[in-house]
């Protein structure tokens, strides 16, 4: 069985955090990237041949991939590669939809000629062994098997919802139905026998923008394929809004975390930097977080998830946040429940996250929770109090700032940036 690992999304509901960064390179957990979980799933469960699409922003990610080491990938037979959009004799055009991708790199899989082909998402934080559901596969003699966890009714018509009969066998999809008749909700990872996709695959390559949920799966399922649900019942996370994602780092540091990165026996692999140690000052306090490598702590931190490289300045207080890669934090800062991207630069008595919840006056559906986020390589000034529900991207200046403030619900996003 390969892999083709879907990593080329922008995850524009993440907002100024992937403003020049795909989804899938974003930093989670104090250590990792996202991309780093269905990589380290792959090669525990076997699979050691696996293509990553990349499109948006592709260059963090690339590099963070490289040849494979740290998910002992680097193989001669096999191991990962990055499948980015090429010109074509005739015809060039980017990814369009996660179906269309598959198909554009069609020779790839070829030259493998394999028996089952696993197609994933890179923007989920799970662990899943993909040998048992192979096994499953295989049992059902399936032509499609999709992974499928239950989920809050109400919350059913957000996803692609799957109704079975008594053997598991799908007798109805619908994609994002209102009114849903199950609460089995795809994850976006199936397993294909490879004829099968192959021929669904080259069928459809005339829609535009096609996609496995919207066109190869009511393809295949009005063809009489055998489609059959693969019940997950472990952790899973979407974390594509801020709110999930703020969440899913939350999690980790519970008294008892729902998603544990500290089983020996599946690890997460990651490409990490040579890093001293972290270092915590006499005087500093640290409660119920994640302190990456090479972070230097002079102030105060609780219920947060620090990156490697940071440094929280002396009198700081940081509770509730996200504080990623190479951040730096000025003395007498406070800041709370924040997410701050990497390299960003907070100067001295900055105020982050206070005063009353307000609607966001820059986009509403992506700024809906009363966090602070601020994109990477950012520069706030010194002195300056900023509200709840803020989106803050680019070098700022005390101008930007009308008597020292930023209300709830503002923002402020310099010219060359995006949303």
């Amino acid at each position: 069985m390969i892999a083709m690992l879907l990593a080329g999304g922008q995850g524009s509901r993440l907002g100024v955090l992937t403003s020049q960064v795909a989804k899938p390179a974003v930093a989670f957990g104090g250590k990792y990237r996202i991309i780093d979980f269905p990589l380290s799933n792959c090669i525990n469960s076997g699979v050691d041949t696996v293509g990553v699409l990349t499109q948006y922003q592709p260059l963090r990610l690339n590099t963070h991939i490289g040849i494979g080491i740290p998910w002992d990938l680097d193989r001669n037979i096999g191991g990962v590669t990055i499948l980015s959009p090429y010109e074509k004799i005739g015809n060039s055009e980017w990814y369009s939809g996660t179906a269309n991708a598959i198909y554009q790199n069609l020779t790839y899989m070829e030259q493998y000629n394999p028996e089952y082909v696993l197609i994933l998402s890179g923007d989920h934080i799970y662990k899943m062994d993909y040998e048992v559901m192979l096994e499953y596969h295989k049992a059902n003699n399936a032509d499609i098997t999709i992974a499928a966890m239950p989920v809050p009714i109400e919350e059913a018509s957000r996803f692609g919802i799957v109704v079975t009969d008594e053997n598991d066998r799908i007798i109805e999809f619908e994609e994002k139905p209102k009114n849903p008749k199950s609460n089995l909700a795809s994850m976006g990872i199936y397993i294909f026998s490879w004829k099968v996709l192959k021929e669904a695959l080259v069928k459809m390559s005339g829609v535009s923008g096609c996609d496995f949920g919207k066109h190869i799966i009511p393809y295949c399922f009005e063809n009489g394929g055998r489609i059959f649900a693969y019940e997950y019942n472990g952790y899973w996370k979407d974390v594509g809004t801020l709110g999930s994602y703020w969440e899913a780092n939350m999690e980790l540091i519970d008294i008892i975390p729902v998603f544990n990165l500290y089983e020996e026996f599946w690890r997460i692999y990651t490409k990490s930097d040579t890093l001293p140690p972290q270092y915590i000052a006499a005087g500093a306090k640290v409660e119920r977080s994640i302190i990456g490598e090479g972070t230097e702590v002079y102030g105060e931190v609780y219920n947060s998830v620090i990156g490697p490289g940071v440094v929280v300045g002396e009198g700081t207080v940081v509770r509730d946040s996200i504080i990623m890669q190479g951040t730096t934090i000025g003395k007498g800062a406070q800041v709370y429940k924040a997410i701050i991207a990497e390299n960003v630069e907070i100067s001295d008595n900055v105020v982050l996250g206070v005063g009353d919840y307000a609607p966001s006056k820059y986009d509403p559906k992506v700024y809906a929770f009363d966090l602070v986020t601020i994109g990477e390589n950012s520069y706030i000034p010194a002195n300056v109090t900023i509200g709840k529900n803020v989106a803050i991207s680019g070098k700022t200046e005390e101008s930007d700032y009308p008597n020292g403030k930023l209300e709830s619900g503002e923002y402020i996003i310099k010219a060359g940036e995006t949303r």
